[in-house]
């Protein structure tokens, strides 16, 4: 896991805790960060998480180093309009990329190829680099166009991790429910976790 970069993006859909989970694991794991909010996902956080961040790159990447309690070392913020960034170049392209959560907007902008700021074509260069995209979509109900996008991203190769938490490993709290969806994402990037029991374990019947 030491030395192994992946870039998060959060975006504007209802949900960013789990993309907030998903940096501290990540991080906590000994990977190398590259983290992507977009401006609806900064009004996101700010409305369900408590957390204003905002202000130049330099003063943003202050503060989430701050919160994730990491060094620059390993945790890199890059503007959405930063198009320059090396993470936009498919010879520097991540091990993986994770969009949690992806607003509808961003997931059909990322189906068709519409490379508009540095999230998308982040994800655009981890699939023609044939490299791994998670996505973590968050709406319901979903209508006929949201579908057809998720079955072509999901031709296309991406993996799709629906925020969708189950309950058969008997969550007591939100967090719980939380981890289940994040620690379904990690297994796609093939990451280790004890974030939720798995069905059969025999701990989940006590």
């Amino acid at each position: 896991m030491n030395g192994r970069h992946f870039i998060l993006a959060i975006t504007g859909a209802s949900g960013t805790i789990y993309g907030l989970r998903l940096g501290g694991e990540l991080l906590e794991n000994g990977a190398r960060l590259s983290l992507l909010i977009s401006r609806a996902g900064f009004a996101v956080l700010k409305e369900e998480c408590g957390l204003d961040w905002g202000g130049s790159a330099a003063e943003i990447q202050q503060e989430l180093c701050v919160h994730f309690r990491a060094s620059g070392k390993n945790l890199r913020y890059y503007a959405e309009d930063d198009l320059s960034a090396p993470i936009a170049s498919g010879s520097a392209a991540a091990h993986a990329m994770i969009v949690a959560p992806c607003s509808m907007g961003t997931l059909s902008r990322i189906a068709c190829g519409n490379s508009g700021n540095l999230i998308e074509r982040c994800a655009d260069v981890m699939l023609k680099e044939r490299r791994t995209l998670v996505v973590v979509p968050r709406e319901t109900p979903l209508h006929e166009v949201h579908l057809e996008n998720m079955l072509r991203l999901s031709r296309l190769g991406a993996r799709l991790v629906p925020a969708m938490p189950a309950f058969y490993h008997k969550p007591e709290s939100l967090d719980d429910m939380v981890n289940f969806v994040v620690g379904k994402a990690l297994d796609m990037l093939g990451v280790e976790h004890r974030l939720f029991k798995r069905w059969g374990d025999n701990d989940s019947e006590q």
